[in-house]
């Protein structure tokens, strides 16, 4: 399989009921322009999710973000995501996840 592209919700000052996706396994992608987040939600095991950071400074790599999603009732908004360190080629973040049973994931954009 191949990393599956979220589309981008923008939140409106009429209100947004987000859409959420069941996460992928080879994780997601989405457009990024630095006004975006993830909300995660779980209802299984502990999960960590990690967005990667494809730079460098000074030829040291950037540490990617981990983000522990709680067992059961977690739920986490992430983001948002300075594109000068999370875009990779084509503007876009690639997200994983440990594992997703029980995970849900939207991407917004405020």
């Amino acid at each position: 399989m191949a990393r599956t592209a979220l589309t981008v919700q923008s939140i409106s000052r009429v209100g947004t009921t987000p859409g959420y996706g069941a996460a992928n396994a080879d994780g997601h992608s989405f457009e990024n322009v630095g006004r975006e987040f993830l909300q995660v939600k779980n209802t299984g095991t502990e999960k960590t999710v990690t967005v990667q950071t494809p730079g460098t400074v000074d030829g040291l790599a950037i540490e990617e973000l981990t983000v522990t999603v709680a067992a059961t009732t977690g739920d986490k908004m992430i983001g948002p995501f300075p594109t000068h360190v999370f875009n990779q080629s084509g503007g876009v973040v690639y997200v994983d996840f440990s594992a997703v049973t029980g995970v849900t994931v939207a991407a917004l954009r405020l």
